[in-house]
């Protein structure tokens, strides 16, 4: 038989997912449910903290358990970078995935810090740099409204972005259009990426940096941009809340035979 917190934590859990509590809505206080028959004060407080581990509810002082936003953002996956996104408009990658979730956004809902430093060994070898070579590093933090939703940072060659639009640590996107943009004007057009993503525990600064739930994990992406001529022109790590975003791709299925053949 199931420990009484396990039992309470579960039919809570069933009504949050019925919609009987809507997101921002605030479960009862622990006295409440104890008054009303529902366990001892240690029992109510263990379903509540399981309930926050599994990511339902968020719990603040002030503010009680109060059950979580759960329709995640669409993080699309080529889509997002659609040349006539950023080069003929003014949208980009963070901005694509809001309009595609029907979510509103601001364009300085994206901070940054742009310093220059020694290239860690993964950058290095992504660039095809000795490691420890100096690169553009240009973090960012990601929010929809106050709520972090991930962190990004592009590590670029110097002499590629030196004196543009992307070296400057203003709030929001380098410009109309962004750095994708800011590459293309600088002749560097992007023509193929290569994304691995992979799942992982946080850090404890990635905890208080997204304000992530206990337990919850983070999805970490790795994004290699290239040039038509396979020149590396930005190399990224992102870390994302993992419950805050559903990952689309929508794509041609390749045939090789078909292409072997029609090479012969």
């Amino acid at each position: 038989m199931a420990p009484k917190w396990r039992e309470l934590a579960d039919r809570l859990a069933e009504q949050i997912r019925k919609g009987e509590y809507a997101p921002g809505a605030q479960l009862p206080q622990i006295r409440e449910l104890v008054e009303a028959g529902e366990g001892s004060k240690s029992t109510v407080h263990a379903a509540y903290k399981a309930l926050e581990a599994e990511g339902l509810v968020t719990s603040s002082r002030g503010h009680g358990t109060v059950v979580r936003e759960q329709t995640p953002l669409k993080r699309l996956g080529i889509a997002r970078y659609d040349k006539a996104k950023w080069r003929d408009g003014d949208e980009v990658a963070f901005i694509a995935d809001r309009v595609a979730s029907g979510r509103t956004y601001k364009r300085n809902e994206q901070t940054q810090t742009v310093s220059r430093v020694p290239a860690p060994a993964i950058v290095a070898r992504a660039h095809g740099l000795p490691e420890g070579a100096e690169v553009y590093a240009r973090a960012r933090v990601v929010k929809e409204g106050a709520q972090p939703t991930h962190t990004l940072t592009s590590y670029y060659r110097p002499e590629h972005v030196e004196g543009t639009r992307i070296v400057d640590p203003t709030p929001g996107p380098a410009g109309r259009g962004g750095g994708f943009r800011v590459l293309y004007d600088a002749g560097y057009e992007i023509d193929h990426m290569q994304e691995t993503l992979f799942a992982r525990i946080p850090t404890a600064d990635e905890v208080q940096l997204l304000q992530l739930a206990p337990g919850e994990w983070v999805v970490e992406l790795h994004r290699t941009t290239y040039t038509a001529d396979g020149t590396v022109v930005e190399f990224a790590i992102g870390v994302h809340a993992a419950t805050r975003f559903s990952w689309t791709y929508d794509f041609k299925v390749p045939d090789s035979a078909k292409a072997e053949g029609e090479s012969k």
